[in-house]
């Protein structure tokens, strides 16, 4: 299938396109206000986030807190080192998920299990967290023109399905007995990533091929293992030739939707976990990030992206198989 409404104006971006062998960008891509199908997907997110906030609000100064005021939560929370530690956590994931698409979930899935939490109740923290993260992201993301809208429509709905089916397996099955099979497939990927970025290939004028297979899997892996929708997702479409900036826009954004599936999913099949105050910080420190973090990816070239994303998967990938075999 040939891609369409091809956006052929002489540009920075496209002179990068060509020299990786990629073909120009689309007009939807460069122009992100036009499509009534993106405007309508980043209003849904704002609103989204903005109900969640004021739920939030209203639980904290008029739920029921065991006698606690929500200024006197607020104030022990601030005083907390835990909550700092998570607020620099989520900030560094998020700045590394913004920009290149992948490893939010592995980080701070990685910092809740070294604090205590199990790993349904790490990964139920990690998806509720990424829900205000991926939200703020996805709009950026939207906004600077990151995102490739049909791509992003092909993600979406295999995308929830897969997240669903891995929230159902981690409440009931130990899930981290798939991550050294998904750590060395990851490996094989960073490893392909990393020789596209520095050889010329063949322009190609394709979509990605099996992106909803694909997105099934990212999904169901992502909350089943704590993480794993970018590494899995991104690196596979990168691997196909797909263009580094909009796929990483575009697989974050879908990440929002996802995530909110995920989460209502653990809520729904483990109830609410314990650990709201490192919660609280993986967002509060993930806000902050996302914005920068999605303009960073708009700024960094094609190769540049390549190379970061390539190092990324391949060094962490190769640890998991290194902690798996140990």
């Amino acid at each position: 299938m040939k891609i369409r409404d091809l956006d052929l104006s002489p540009s920075t971006l496209n002179d990068e396109h060509q020299a990786l062998g990629l073909p120009p960008v689309e007009d939807f891509v460069t122009h992100p206000d036009n499509h009534p199908v993106l405007r309508a997907a980043v209003w849904f997110a704002a609103l989204t986030l903005i109900g969640l906030l004021l739920f939030l609000a209203w639980r904290l100064f008029f739920g029921d807190n065991n006698g606690h005021s929500g200024l006197e939560i607020i104030e022990t929370t601030l005083h907390s080192p835990t909550f700092w530690s998570a607020v620099a956590v989520g900030f560094f994931a998020q700045v590394i998920d913004g920009a290149l698409g992948m490893a939010y979930g592995i980080t701070a899935t990685t910092f809740l299990l070294s604090a205590g939490a199990s790993p349904a109740a790490a990964s139920a923290s990690v998806h509720i967290a990424e829900v205000f993260t991926t939200g703020l992201s996805g709009i950026s993301h939207a906004k600077l023109g990151n995102v490739n809208k049909s791509l992003f429509l092909r993600l979406l709905l295999p995308g929830i399905i897969g997240a669903v089916l891995g929230a159902l397996l981690i409440t009931s099955f130990d899930g981290d007995v798939l991550k050294p099979f998904i750590s060395a497939y990851l490996l094989l990927m960073g490893l392909y990533i990393l020789s596209k970025a520095y050889r010329h290939v063949k322009q190609q004028r394709r979509e990605p091929k099996h992106v909803a297979k694909l997105a099934l899997f990212g999904g169901f892996v992502d909350a089943a293992g704590g993480g794993g929708w970018g590494p899995v997702v991104t690196s596979s479409l990168l691997g196909s030739g797909s263009d580094p900036r909009t796929t990483i826009g575009s697989v974050n954004f879908a990440e929002f939707f996802l995530t909110i599936a995920s989460a209502t999913s653990f809520i729904l099949l483990a109830g609410q976990p314990d650990t709201w105050m490192m919660v609280a910080g993986l967002v509060f420190g993930g806000m902050f990030a996302a914005p920068f973090a999605a303009l960073l990816c708009k700024k960094l070239s094609a190769r540049t992206l390549l190379t970061i994303v390539g190092c990324l998967i391949t060094l962490i990938s190769a640890y998991n198989i290194y902690k798996a075999l140990s």
